[in-house]
């Protein structure tokens, strides 16, 4: 296996509704300063792997003009996952471990706002059974909450301790959506959204961008005085069918979990994909993560979740503590479908 590392990560400040720019331009920033940080161009890089979805363009192929960010003239290697950028960068991943480049850049984008989010999501679901009754995203996510209360393996409380401590995390982060500090009780205060969820239980609905710059060996040791090397990755997925599964736990980020490495050593800190608070203790309860890691210190997707970028962005937020030396292992996580269908985990590390 060749070493591969993160070593540039950028992303757009995130916002509710971005109405005065295309996604052309929404992303520009981001790939651009991503490349500036390693003091790269298009020119240097082997491998572009880009994520978004046409569901939320409402175009077909709609990743096609959204190039024009880097330039696909003179003709680049390139290709594109209809999933969240964190899938694109597994791709890139083993596109530099084939060994036929030694860089690559990943982005991903998305515009929430213009649509109904919620129903615009139940085009994830099995399309006989299921997505005829078109049960929104955030009525599912409630379900999985109200089947982990009634187990027994968390509370109320639990779940507001989380919407609290992600939105208070957040007021540290520049690119945030939504931050603020409250206690958990004034969420508990809070009316049902769609019970047992609290709006603040919730995730915000989020345009942004983002992009991640990759190097293997030598390459990324030039670019970067401490690249965050990626020891291990994986992803899984489960059924579609809701009833198949457990919704209590996750057995595909267990998995992933396993097979990436994570217990292998201790984790300093981790960014969970995690857009409900409940998923948050489903996740770290798979992951098998110490009470003493550090979790979601950007707010994670409680304070800002653009669609197929939220995931990447864990990455990066991973990424940037290795590199700046407040931390040493790391991991990172990313979801897709409902409940927490699908699942990738990166282990990321520095050294010295």
């Amino acid at each position: 296996m060749r070493d591969v590392a993160v070593v540039s990560f950028a992303q757009t400040p995130a916002r509710r509704r971005v109405q005065e720019v295309n996604e052309v331009e929404m992303l520009m920033p981001a790939v651009h300063t991503a490349l500036s940080q390693v003091d790269m161009t298009i020119d240097d890089i082997g491998f572009t792997c880009s994520g978004s979805t046409d569901y939320l363009a409402g175009v077909g192929f709609s990743f096609v003009s959204t190039l024009d960010a880097v330039g696909p003239w003179p003709p680049i290697q390139e290709s594109h996952v209809e999933m969240d950028g964190a899938w694109a960068l597994y791709e890139a991943w083993v596109k530099l471990q084939l060994g036929e480049v030694d860089t690559a850049l990943v982005y991903c984008y998305a515009k929430s706002s213009p649509g109904d989010l919620p129903m615009v999501l139940t085009r994830q679901l099995d399309p006989i059974t299921v997505g005829p009754l078109w049960p929104d995203s955030i009525s599912l996510a409630a379900l999985q909450a109200r089947a982990l209360l009634e187990s027994g393996k968390a509370t109320e409380e639990e779940m507001a301790e989380v919407a609290a401590r992600s939105r208070k995390a957040a007021m540290d982060n520049p690119n945030a959506q939504l931050a603020w500090d409250r206690p958990a009780s004034d969420v508990l205060a809070e009316e049902h959204l769609v019970a047992p969820l609290r709006r603040s239980d919730c995730p915000p609905i989020t345009d942004g961008a983002a992009a991640v710059v990759l190097a293997a060996g030598d390459a990324a040791r030039e670019r970067s005085d401490r690249p965050a090397w990626i020891r291990g990755i994986d992803h899984r997925i489960e059924p579609i069918h809701l009833g198949h599964r457990d919704l209590t736990v996750s057995e595909s980020t267990r998995t992933a979990a396993e097979k990436a490495g994570v217990a292998d050593g201790s984790v300093d800190v981790a960014e969970l994909h995690a857009p409900f608070t409940h998923q948050e203790l489903i996740l770290r309860e798979a992951l098998g993560l110490a009470d003493d890691a550090l979790v979601n210190p950007s707010g994670g997707a409680l304070a800002a979740n653009p669609m197929m970028t939220a995931g990447l962005i864990r990455m990066g937020e991973v990424a940037n503590r290795i590199s700046a030396g407040t931390a040493d292992r790391g991991v990172a996580h990313a979801t897709s479908g409902p409940c927490l269908q699908q699942n990738l985990v990166c282990v990321m590390e520095g050294e010295g």
